[in-house]
């Protein structure tokens, strides 16, 4: 939320935050939860910038511009992600005493290093992409869920996490057996760019309301048999939703994995599975947005064209 102030803030150092929900239980009595939460109050923008939450800031951008976007149009909606990424890059220039003029390269404090590539997403969301590849219904839908999903959920549903299996399966046939107890691996985790795809490889994509299972054109058949009861990609319709029951260590990895992703969620996403020649990849395709469309930018042309526009 936004607030403002009409007093000085010059003489306090703390300021206090508190919201009031009175409500009714199951049994008809009345209660009230208050939630309160102390800040320190400065001067310095420099201070400020470092101590910014880019997440806070990109999913206030998001619900403003779903207003923008019924209020006025989309294309002053996406207008505005650029104007506030610029500003905001300008005003922690100024507060550096930078010299003005290109630097040949984009300066931003540690904190919001993630700002324009969360920007770029937005900008590639059905929420608020231009074009007419994208139906109103799941644009209705997807600007919804910018303004109504937990901030955690709304990163992932923003910039998906996508997943490299390969470790998950190749580990357990490499581990003891008799090893029930043992951890799950460390999961690479990789940018959302077409070029870490390998045909030989499995991989998840966890986009908070929905997790899809990318299968590659040559997965060898004993992962494929042990982790979803097939023994080639031709097997696989075009849409497939659920994770099969195989009794295999590597199913038992993968579904431990997805678990361990849900943990968090209020409630299970959906699963749906993806072979490399299906219908339905363009879905898939669609949300590596470090990547170059028809219509947009890359993350690296993106990243030039913001430097371009700060003073």
């Amino acid at each position: 939320m936004q607030i403002s102030y009409e007093e000085t803030l010059n003489d306090v150092k703390t300021v206090c935050f508190q919201a009031a929900l009175l409500y009714t239980n199951s049994e008809g009595e009345r209660r009230i939860r208050v939630h309160t939460i102390c800040l320190p109050v400065t001067g310095s923008l420099p201070e400020i910038m470092h101590a910014a939450d880019t997440e806070a800031i990109i999913s206030l951008l998001a619900k403003m511009a779903v207003d923008r976007s019924i209020t006025s149009n989309l294309s002053d909606a996406r207008d505005a992600f650029i104007n506030a990424t610029v500003d905001i890059l300008n005003a922690f220039k100024i507060a550096q005493n930078l010299p003005a003029g290109q630097t040949g390269q984009l300066i931003v404090p540690r904190s919001l290093a993630l700002l324009p590539m969360y920007i770029l997403a937005l900008l590639k969301h059905p929420a608020f992409r231009i074009g007419t590849s994208t139906r109103l219904d799941d644009r209705v839908h997807a600007m919804d869920c910018m303004k109504t999903l937990p901030l955690d959920q709304l990163m992932k549903y923003i910039y998906p996490q996508f997943y490299h299996l390969d470790v998950l399966f190749y580990n357990v046939q490499n581990s003891n057996d008799d090893d029930e107890e043992e951890e799950l691996p460390n999961v690479p985790r990789l940018q959302l760019s077409a070029e870490f795809l390998d045909s030989r490889s499995m991989f998840l994509l966890d986009c908070g309301l929905l997790i899809i299972l990318y299968i590659g054109l040559n997965v060898p058949s004993k992962i494929l048999e042990n982790t979803l009861g097939i023994k080639s990609t031709a097997e696989l319709p075009d849409y497939v939703y659920g994770l099969p029951n195989v009794n295999s260590s590597e199913n038992e990895s993968l579904k431990q994995f997805i678990l361990k992703l849900n943990d968090e969620k209020p409630y299970q996403p959906v699963v749906q599975i993806i072979r490399d020649t299906s219908t339905a990849k363009p879905q898939f395709i669609e949300k590596l947005v470090d990547d170059r469309s028809e219509s947009s930018l890359s993350y690296y042309e993106f990243l030039q064209h913001i430097r371009t526009q700060v003073k």
